[in-house]
């Protein structure tokens, strides 16, 4: 028998998912993984130097161990595969971001694209995309870039 989700709902910092027999709980960290692997993987694959970024983006954002970091970029990346309505569950995470906190989120996505050295057309679209789930206005965008840049030609 297949369970219908109730609907989602915000606690706190947390998105919670209930069905009849099971309650997921979805915090920042996992949504600010789940992003940057959604954009790694745009070109198909995510390469060694992405998943370093990853780690590294997610350890010191949220000021992490290593391991905890690995553990989130893992269930992210199993999600993906898993859940063929992952933007769905990224649109209802994105409440629990300030604008603030989409900044920085598109700051490490933008990172997490040329970290392999290549701007794949896929990856920079999958950015995209990911900006729109999660609602970033087009001056968040603009700041983010304007710090990407700032940050890599220093």
């Amino acid at each position: 028998m297949i369970e219908e989700p109730k609907p989602p709902r915000i606690e706190g910092d947390e998105l919670i998912i209930e069905t009849q027999s099971t309650t997921e709980r979805y915090d920042v960290k996992y949504l600010v993984s789940a992003l940057l692997v959604f954009v790694a993987k745009g070109d198909g694959s995510i390469s060694g130097e992405e998943t370093a970024q990853m780690l590294e983006l997610v350890k010191d954002h949220f000021d992490l161990q290593s391991a905890e970091s690995l553990e989130i970029i893992t269930n992210a990346v199993e999600d993906i595969a898993d859940n063929p309505d992952f933007e769905g569950l990224l649109k209802d995470l994105s409440p629990l971001l300030s604008v603030e906190e989409q900044e920085d989120v598109a700051v490490m996505m933008l990172k997490v694209v040329a970290a392999d050295g290549r701007r794949d057309v896929q990856e920079l679209e999958k950015f995209q995309k990911a900006a729109e789930i999660i609602g970033i206005q087009a001056a968040t965008l603009h700041r983010a870039y304007d710090r990407y840049f700032a940050e890599t030609q220093a």
